[in-house]
């Protein structure tokens, strides 16, 4: 299967779409841009079939130009597309046009998409972690934001190397800086952050929300604690 022209993708993505589901979805994200009303499990199934035929470098410039369109679901795919554990030659133009997608995002689907797909990148290669933390300072509220969601890998790790313990710790210095902004999406990230950090590290958790928690909202610290049991657990 040879790449796809930008027009061919957007045409197989169009031929999707489902009668009167563009406004619902258009209602639902409230972000300003175009929907087709094409269901997520198509645009699954589209990306995996690009993602195993298309090699690396035509799929990267495949998904920018999708990107570019501002078309949701055209959006949702290019991030799909870059959405892999293993990139080969390598992953370091992969990384550059995620990073460079900062900016544009506005609205939270297009944007946890986008960032699972710098999950994949980096869990690849932690060290990028020193270009997330100076997401932390920007003054996008989006970019803030996906310190923490690209991050979530970190949550997960039932036995963390000691490497990793120290970058969990890391990242917790991030939400920390976080919880006196009072605004939704980052309160609702850190208490994501801490929420799946529970299930595997309810101590940390504990500690967080110990020294933290009070100068959160209080739909965050419950959403944080929700899987909390009593100390000792």
């Amino acid at each position: 299967m040879s790449a796809p022209t930008p027009e061919a993708a957007l045409a197989a993505i169009r031929a999707r779409a489902e009668p009167g589901r563009a406004e619902q979805m258009a209602a639902y994200h409230k972000a300003d841009r175009p929907y087709l009303g094409v269901p997520n499990p198509d645009l699954d199934a589209l990306s995996r079939d690009w993602r195993r035929a298309v090699p690396a470098p035509e799929r990267v410039a495949l998904a920018d130009a999708l990107w570019r369109t501002n078309i949701h679901e055209a959006r949702v795919a290019a991030a799909k597309l870059l959405t892999q554990a293993r990139i080969r030659p390598d992953d370091h133009d992969v990384w550059a046009l995620l990073c460079s997608w900062l900016p544009d995002f506005d609205a939270w689907a297009i944007a946890d998409h986008a960032c699972m797909a710098m999950q994949r990148r980096l869990t690849a290669d932690p060290t990028r972690l020193d270009i997330v933390e100076g997401w932390t300072g920007s003054d996008h509220l989006w970019t803030r934001r996906a310190a923490l969601v690209a991050t979530l890998p970190w949550t997960k790790m039932t036995h963390p190397s000691a490497e990793d313990l120290a970058r969990r710790d890391r990242i917790l210095s991030w939400a920390a800086g976080y919880v006196t902004d009072k605004t939704w999406f980052i309160q609702k990230a850190v208490a994501w952050w801490l929420r799946d950090l529970s299930k595997h590290d309810p101590d940390r958790v504990r500690r967080f929300l110990d020294r933290h928690g009070p100068d959160m909202k209080a739909f965050a610290r419950r959403e944080a604690g929700k899987y909390l049991g009593p100390p000792g657990d």
